[in-house]
């Protein structure tokens, strides 16, 4: 039983995340919904998610992306139909994030992007074209940046390039547009793969095939999808654990039953050894039952009419338990005058020495077979 529970709690895990909805899950009261592709650690099965898409909820209620070689973000919003993530910086310093960020080993790419250069400057430029970023700036040199289309040549003398690199901004450009917002706005960020666009669109639900399969489709009927497959994987690893558990049941009876009758039979052993001599013996000669002239030879009895039993006999059988009828044959041992029918006794005496109900030892007697009506 302790082996049955293990099995259970053992594969307990697997069987709720198979038969789990995925249904969405919330970070915070009033937080973004969030489900496939992407999946909230502790709160949904891994399943529900696609990899690279796990999400984390913070302390403080925040819906957390930690992008593999830039860290941590905060998700403002994701938009599954556009398949698009609005990121913003815990610290509220997003220029300095740009600076080392790298969407390597990441399943997210910008959706737009426009060259900046960033300029280290020992005094503070005023000017339109400069975009000063206060949290990367100090008392003895201010960090500037700029978009490279509309970089000066030359620069001013007290600014030098720190680097250029292609900023992932929330829109394409438009020569209309003021472009010093787009180092203060979110980090827009889309993913291609998986592509459930065409999910989305319909008002459909997007998820993998099944458990064994990495195919994304589109579920018509979600809750029922994931049930029926849920109730499928369920009975194969019931009939996984059932069947060993059956055969382990059947090992361990036979085991139970084999370790039982060994010691009935050195029990019954036991019994019938009898101290016959003072000396010992050099060896131990186990006694089966009588040969047949032997039984042969004790008294029979064929019952008559009164069914009345002969001796200190009850109206049944000790070996059979059934009661005594007219017209059968009884045969009684003559030292306990012990009588049963005569098919049990002989099938008894055949495999033992002693009587049945008092285990006493019977002698031989002349063969006398009688038939009365007592």
């Amino acid at each position: 039983m302790g082996i049955l529970k293990f099995l259970f709690y053992l594969i307990f895990p697997v069987i709720h995340a198979a038969v789990n909805n995925c249904p969405f899950s919330l970070c915070g009261n009033f937080s973004l919904p969030i489900r496939f592709p992407f999946h909230l650690e502790g709160e949904q099965s891994p399943y529900c998610g696609y990899p690279g898409f796990n999400l984390i909820c913070s302390n403080h209620r925040k819906t957390v992306l930690e992008l593999p070689n830039s860290g941590e973000f905060y998700v403002r919003n994701i938009n599954y139909l556009t398949q698009q993530i609005q990121l913003y910086d815990p610290a509220n310093c997003l220029p300095k994030r740009l600076l080392s960020l790298n969407f390597s080993n990441s399943p997210f790419i910008s959706s737009f992007s426009r060259n900046y250069t960033f300029l280290s400057c020992s005094s503070q430029n005023i000017g339109s074209q400069f975009i000063p970023i206060d949290c990367l700036s100090n008392s003895t040199y201010f960090v500037s940046a700029i978009p490279s289309a509309n970089l000066v040549n030359p620069l001013p003398g007290s600014c030098s390039v720190m680097k250029r690199l292609l900023v992932p901004v929330a829109r394409q450009e438009r020569y209309e547009e003021n472009l010093r917002d787009d180092l203060n706005a979110d980090l827009q960020l889309a993913w291609d793969k998986p592509d459930c666009s065409y999910c989305e669109l319909n008002q459909l639900m997007c998820g993998f095939e099944s458990i064994y399969s990495s195919q994304v489709v589109c579920i018509t009927d979600y809750h029922a999808g994931t049930s029926r497959q849920g109730l499928k994987v369920f009975r194969i690893i019931a009939l996984c654990v059932t069947g060993p558990a059956l055969i382990f049941v059947i090992l361990m009876a036979s085991c139970v039953c084999y370790n039982d009758r060994i010691a009935n039979i050195t029990r019954n052993a036991a019994s019938r050894s009898a101290p016959a001599a003072i000396a010992p013996q050099p060896e131990i000669i186990v006694t089966t039952g009588l040969d047949e002239s032997t039984i042969e030879s004790y008294e029979k009895v064929v019952l008559g009419e009164s069914r009345r039993v002969p001796g200190p006999n009850d109206g049944c059988c000790w070996i059979c338990l059934s009661e005594y009828n007219s017209k059968e044959t009884v045969r009684c041992i003559p030292e306990c005058k012990h009588c049963f029918h005569a098919d049990c006794i002989d099938e008894w005496l055949r495999i033992n020495i002693t009587c049945p109900v008092c285990r006493n030892s019977p002698a031989p007697s002349p063969i006398n077979v009688a038939s009365s009506n007592l």
